[in-house]
């Protein structure tokens, strides 16, 4: 037998167990695909042959429909940093909404919110608010298009900056029709040159410190001081897109490597897990959007809607101030240096790629620079760890991204390592081996 016979044949086996195993789920499935294409709003959270549907969640602890229980390594994909129904949240929630929810003019909680975050984020002189981090970007771009005078944006291959904004080696077929220059991540020279060939052209450069979406693929300090370097020499604004790495270091992980970034977008858990993003930087670019003497309009009838604008402010106050955000990323950099030194042991191609909190597993030896890395793996060996992770009780991603969460404990921790081991145990001859 052929080893992707056996790999395939080995997923199909995962497949029908994971099926016999959660009839509930499947049968929510089928009767939301009526309503919905693919029976869901969020393309990521499908899976093959159908996805669970998680019916409620406390702490770091999520159960199914079918009542199966699970350690939650996945967080709402870094949003829910603060776990599930963590009481300072709820409670700050609940006492706004008994002022009113639509308040349709300036709040009280708006103003301490954008305070708190830019104290926080040195970088931030200025923001506004959005709902999510897709739309956060699709401002700061536009900020970055008026201010210059410009149209082209460069971005970097394998970046992922919202539903609308996502790369390959060029953009996605539902990535907005700006005018972009997609370069290779990690590669500085490269952006050197072709920033300062186009560089009367250029409004922005757009980059995640780390990518995130590709893999948790940390950008090299030479290449990111590269884009701040070149985008100061040709006019461009710099825009780092910190919507995931900003819980990374207790300032943010830009700060943390002492590049300053013109303008920052920041989103998921900075709402307190409620829907927010936001952008910002610099205050003669921000001036753009002041009604008083600018010429940009921003709206968005729930940019500053009361719900979030509480929990947001009591999770970084209460729950998540610097300190805790170094702390747990503490305790993620440990967690990987755990797996990498079980797989190195192991002798076999499997590592996980990250910094502190946020770490991604992928079958493959050598350096990961940039997401062209990883076209070589193998993704049924992701989908094969996926279901193996979930019948040791641990939910995480198909495509291997790991979130640890502030209420995640020290034995849920090593549950995970103990997951690993066993499942290179279990199908190490399936598994491409390091020499």
């Amino acid at each position: 037998m052929t080893t992707t016979t056996a790999i395939d044949q080995a997923l199909a086996h995962a497949h029908q167990r994971f099926a016999d195993s959660n009839p509930v789920s499947r049968r929510q499935f089928d009767a939301q695909a009526r309503y919905m294409p693919g029976a869901n709003s969020r393309s990521v959270l499908y899976y093959a042959p159908f996805p669970l549907t998680i019916a409620r969640g406390e702490g770091a602890v999520l159960w199914d429909a079918d009542g199966h229980r699970y350690a939650d390594f996945i967080a709402e994909y870094t949003a829910g940093v603060y776990g599930h129904s963590a009481p300072e949240i709820r409670e700050a929630v609940l006492e706004a909404m008994q002022g009113g929810i639509n308040l349709t003019g300036h709040n009280l909680l708006e103003g301490r919110l954008a305070r708190l975050i830019c104290e926080r984020f040195p970088q931030v002189e200025q923001l506004r608010f959005t709902n999510s981090g897709t739309e956060a970007n699709l401002m700061a771009l536009t900020a970055a298009l008026h201010f210059t005078g410009r149209r082209k944006i460069v971005v970097f291959s394998g970046g992922y900056h919202g539903g609308v904004l996502g790369f390959g080696t060029k953009p996605l077929p539902t990535t907005v029709p700006f005018d972009f220059l997609v370069l290779p991540y990690n590669d500085a020279q490269t952006a050197r040159e072709q920033i300062e060939k186009h560089g009367p052209e250029i409004a922005a450069v757009l980059a995640e410190p780390m990518q995130g979406a590709s893999g948790c693929i940390p950008g090299r300090p030479d290449f990111l001081q590269a884009l701040r370097e070149s985008a100061t020499q040709v006019g461009a604004l710099l825009v780092f897109d910190e919507v995931m790495t900003s819980r990374l270091a207790p300032h943010g992980l830009a700060n943390a490597l002492g590049i300053r970034s013109d303008l920052t977008t920041l989103g998921k858990y900075i709402g307190g897990g409620m829907s927010f993003g936001a952008f910002g930087g610099r205050a003669d670019v921000m001036a753009q959007f002041d009604p008083r003497t600018g010429a940009l309009s921003h709206s968005g009838t729930f940019n500053n809607n009361v719900m979030t604008m509480a929990a947001g402010y009591a999770g970084l106050t209460k729950l998540f101030p610097p300190e805790a955000a170094g702390a747990l990323s503490a305790r993620g950099e440990a967690m990987r240096a755990r797996l990498d030194a079980l797989c190195a042991q192991a002798g076999v191609a499997l590592q996980f790629t990250g910094l502190g909190s946020l770490m991604n597993a992928h079958f493959v030896k050598g350096e990961v620079l940039r997401s062209e890395d990883l076209a070589g793996v193998d993704g049924r060996l992701r989908q094969l760890l996926f279901f193996h992770l979930l019948e040791q009780g641990i939910y995480a991603s198909p495509r291997g991204f790991v979130v640890l969460s502030l209420p995640v404990a020290d034995a849920d921790i090593d549950r995970f390592v103990a997951a690993i081991g066993s499942f290179i145990g279990a199908h190490r001859a399936l598994l491409p081996g390091t020499d």
